[in-house]
């Protein structure tokens, strides 16, 4: 008998949501590989951009054999979580492109505001990473005590989830000094303006989930956030080290 998956048991939510995930990964990889084709009429005036292009597909291809893995292996937490950052390496890779067929001259911009805005970008990443390790503490407890017991899910959790919430204080304040050092030194750079909006809304639907127990849509509304979160820091260092130097200390 093969026990490895429990077929018995048919979840109409979950096979929905694989199966729609599984569409757009095969819209996303048609758009991509229409985007590598094009690329090829650039490669004399830009190598660089058809090169990247034909790397995300490749990528994409790549992806898709973790998402086959991470099924295979009955939602393994590590997978998951490798799976979600090859996700994120992809966004950072067309954004790359996009930034780079970007002809729009910046501001000026000091080593040390370049230096805090990767420093931030990295905070981002170690919050969706630590998220993804809370996510499958909340899933094992789904297994013990149901899906309705949502008050129970976060009825003792583990020191991973109150780093990651603490963590985000650290995430809100780094974001908030550099905010008002843009703003009173009129540099520009008014993605970090969705950058400070996203960031809330990330800790509202936290403390939704926390206080509120779980209500409809927050979970995958703190995922999606969070991704989006990441896309506009990386854009927003993109531009930062694309912009002219200054000495002027902010």
């Amino acid at each position: 008998d093969y026990d490895k998956h429990d077929y018995a048991e048919f979840n109409v939510w979950h096979t929905w949501i694989e199966y729609i995930n599984r569409l757009l990964g095969a819209v996303a990889g048609l758009a991509t590989l229409l985007l590598a084709f094009l690329s090829l009429k650039l490669w004399n005036r830009n190598k660089k951009l058809t090169l990247l292009s034909w790397v995300v597909v490749f990528a994409m291809g790549f992806q898709a054999w973790l998402g086959a893995t991470v099924v295979y292996s009955v939602l393994e937490p590590f997978k998951i979580t490798l799976h979600m950052l090859m996700a994120l390496v992809i966004v950072g890779l067309l954004l790359f492109i996009i930034h780079s067929a970007d002809t729009k001259s910046y501001g000026i911009c000091t080593k040390r505001m370049k230096s805090l805005l990767l420093v931030a970008l990295l905070l981002t990443l170690i919050q969706i990473v630590m998220g993804t390790q809370v996510r499958q503490f909340v899933d094992q407890q789904i297994d013990m005590v149901g899906a309705q017991a949502k008050a129970l899910w976060l009825q003792k959790p583990t020191l991973n989830f109150y780093v990651h919430r603490s963590f985000s204080i650290l995430v809100l304040l780094l974001n908030g000094y550099l905010f008002y050092s843009i703003r009173k030194n009129n540099l520009g750079f008014n993605k970090i303006n969705w950058v400070m909006l996203l960031i809330l809304l990330e800790i509202i639907t936290g403390l939704a989930m926390y206080y509120i127990d779980f209500p409809f849509g927050s979970q995958p509304l703190h995922l999606v956030l969070a991704s989006l979160l990441f896309g506009v820091q990386f854009y927003l260092v993109l531009e930062a080290f694309s912009a002219s130097k200054s000495n002027k200390s902010l």
